[in-house]
């Protein structure tokens, strides 16, 4: 054990950690940076040891499975399978019973982000073309698709990260399909949830119009202008409307003519100014322009589309580049030839001063602008269209390679056939990415920014925290800790114990976070009680990759808050119940499976 002021420091570090990880004061994968630059400068771990996530295994294997999952996706292969799913159900409970197994089974071999952004907006049409709530379907699909997650070793990074740790740790990784058996248990257990008391908690709200969505009918409005007007022959960017009145001039109505987002265009007598801005700003303006409100112009998405002109809603992707940024800085309307009319992020709409709101991931924005335009948003991994169609920037003959890729990535980590060894995962990881780029099923610019560097990157500054608390002896301190208190109860009480732990963890904070930090502890736990860790780190991968109670607790919970119409209760109310299920569930199979 080491010195104890560098146990109190590591348990410092760990609390720190911990609480900017819940409070979100700093994106997650900053927090994992602060937290190796703390354990490297007090010396609580070489620079070697520091910088080692950066090479571990977990690290590598996750970065190329990313690009397999972008592979498939890219070449339209999951997109087909999603949509003959799909659309083969009329029925509420059909549909579930097929989207629920539809969703899990890709899900438990690619990362399940863009299985639920492929989804999503099928199930959106369907919902809309049956007339069925989106709200108690989209909540099923997130959840299925962390079902899927954990049955088998490449179906999360959580996973991926955990074997490895055993592995380094001297305790054996994890084969392939080693947990499939639980993992189906659990995704049965969903379905029947869902189908029975799932179905009925589940808020039923019907769609609107995405102008009522949005409650834009105060913001929107035309304006007339009389012949008296001062703006007669100026430009709309001459007349600096945002400065003046925060007032947006989305297109003008010229006779039987629309001029979308006319900047430079002179205004005329008689021309109608599509406007956006607060009351107060338009009242102000009307007044001081010469003005005149159309009595009869009534808002509805009819309103703000044409020929020409779309109104769709996008979602900011969760590893996009968008994040932390503002419409300004971004030069949104420049770069992409669309106006924000309004933001909703967790189920409130803001409508003012959009352009100086920092995007975050799972934002929905609601967008107009040409049609052609809108179909380029469709090509960019920084958005979620959440309108399905056909995408030409799909390679769709290679659907089958990518299929068959990702075959025999699982094929040859998991059959013995290398010196009666299945592949290693990360080898066969990483093959997989190589043929994916080979094959053009995937160009090596998408394969870059298939890459989620956030997750890299929090997995490589979390690692050597766990290698702090190994070498101080705070891991081992802790499972004493916690052995003394339920340990007189047997090994499935501490089991319980830290499936529940892990659960609430991920529910606040990154679930490889939370992972990576009670993995040491699990571990040091078994050894102290003089029984297998395994069963330990099954309730692990599986507690931290099943987060149900609120919408921040996994990313495709925040992907679907604001598409469905959520509130956050409406999480606690399936998803906590949810949770007991499978905490009863893991307590009961996970000894039976893996003995202690």
């Amino acid at each position: 054990m080491g010195e104890p002021w560098n146990m109190v420091l590591v348990l410092a570090i760990l609390v720190a950690a911990v609480w900017l990880f819940a409070t979100e004061k700093f994106p997650v994968d900053f927090v994992a940076v602060m937290v190796l630059g703390a354990v490297m400068v007090t010396g609580l771990v070489t620079v070697e040891e520091g910088i080692s996530g950066f090479s571990n295994p977990a690290t590598i294997t996750v970065g190329a499975m990313f690009v397999i999952s972008a592979g498939l996706t890219k070449t339209g292969a999951l997109q087909t399978v999603a949509r003959w799913f799909v659309r083969a159900s009329k029925h509420p409970f059909v549909l579930l019973l097929v989207l629920i197994p539809a969703v899990a089974l890709p899900s438990a071999f690619i990362n399940n982000t863009p299985v639920v952004a492929v989804f999503l907006p099928l199930v959106l049409a369907v919902c809309a073309k049956r007339k069925f709530s989106p709200s108690k379907f989209l909540i099923p699909l997130s959840f299925a698709s962390q079902f899927g997650g954990v049955c088998t070793l490449i179906g999360t990074s959580t996973n991926i990260l955990v074997s490895t740790l055993s592995e380094k740790a001297g305790h054996g990784a994890f084969a392939m399909f080693e947990f499939s058996q639980l993992g189906l248990i659990m995704v049965v257990a969903g379905v029947v949830y869902f189908l029975t008391i799932g179905y009925w908690q589940l808020p039923e709200r019907r769609g609107e119009e995405l102008t009522a969505t949005y409650q834009l009918g105060e913001y929107i409005t035309e304006l007339q202008v009389m012949p008296e007007s001062p703006l007669i022959g100026q430009t709309v960017a001459s007349t600096k409307f945002g400065q003046k009145y925060e007032v947006t001039v989305l297109e003008i109505l010229r006779q039987k003519e629309k001029l979308f987002s006319p900047l430079h265009e002179p205004i005329q007598t008689g021309d109608v100014l599509l406007v956006r801005g607060k009351v107060a700003d338009l009242m102000e303006l009307k007044a001081s322009s010469k003005l005149e409100i159309e009595s009869e112009f009534k808002l509805g998405d009819a309103a703000l589309q044409s020929a020409d002109l779309s109104l769709v809603e996008v979602l900011v992707a969760p590893q996009g580049r968008l994040i932390g940024r503002t419409l300004v800085e971004l030069d949104f309307n420049k770069l992409y030839r669309c106006i924000v009319l309004a933001v909703q992020r967790r189920g409130q709409t803001i409508r003012e001063q959009i352009k100086h709101v920092r995007l975050e991931s799972g934002d929905a924005l609601l967008l107009m602008g040409p049609k052609t335009d809108i179909g380029r948003l469709r090509a960019d991994d920084n958005f979620v269209v959440l309108e399905p169609v056909d995408e030409p920037a799909l390679r769709r003959r290679k659907g089958p390679l990518a299929l068959l890729i990702i075959g025999l990535v699982v094929f040859a980590a998991s059959v013995p056939l290398f010196g009666g060894k299945p592949l290693p995962i990360l080898a066969a990881a990483v093959l997989g990415c190589i043929a994916m780029v080979v094959t053009r099923c995937i160009s090596l610019e998408q394969a870059y920014a298939a890459i989620d560097w956030k997750v890299i990157f929090l997995l490589a500054g979390v690692l050597p925290l766990g290698i702090a608390m190994e070498k101080t002896g705070a891991a081992r301190w802790i499972a004493q800790f916690g052995v003394e208190l339920v340990g007189s109860f047997g090994p499935i009480a501490v089991l319980a114990m830290l499936y529940l732990i892990t659960a609430m963890l991920t529910e606040c904070m990154s679930n490889n976070a939370a992972a990576v930090l009670l993995t040491p502890i699990a571990i040091s736990t078994a050894v102290g009680m003089d029984v297998s860790p395994r069963p330990f780190l099954i309730a692990i991968m599986f507690a931290a990759s099943t987060a149900f109670a609120t919408p921040v607790g996994y990313q495709t919970n925040t992907m679907i808050y604001n598409p469905g119409g959520y509130r956050f209760t409406d999480f606690m109310k399936v998803g906590i119940p949810l949770n007991v299920v499978f905490w009863i569930l893991a307590v009961y199979f996970i000894p039976r499976f893996w003995p202690f």
